[in-house]
């Protein structure tokens, strides 16, 4: 029961980063399609979740490196 709500916990914080992450994106001007948990991550027994950022154009590649330079 602790770990099925450690789980979902983790799984929770994983949501609100990604929205964290598409927020602060699009600050930048910049989009990520494919930004989402990792289904594969999810489909675990005790989840621990990963963030795709996914595929992207190299337009949006090389905006992004620029804005983190």
């Amino acid at each position: 029961m602790v770990e099925a709500r450690h789980s979902a916990l983790c799984v929770e914080g994983a949501e609100d980063t990604v929205k964290e992450l598409r927020a602060a994106l699009a600050e930048a001007g910049i989009v990520l399609p494919s930004l989402g948990l990792d289904p594969v991550s999810l489909a675990r027994e005790a989840p621990c979740p990963l963030v795709e950022l996914g595929r992207c154009s190299v337009e949006t590649a090389q905006r992004l490196a620029a804005v983190l330079r």
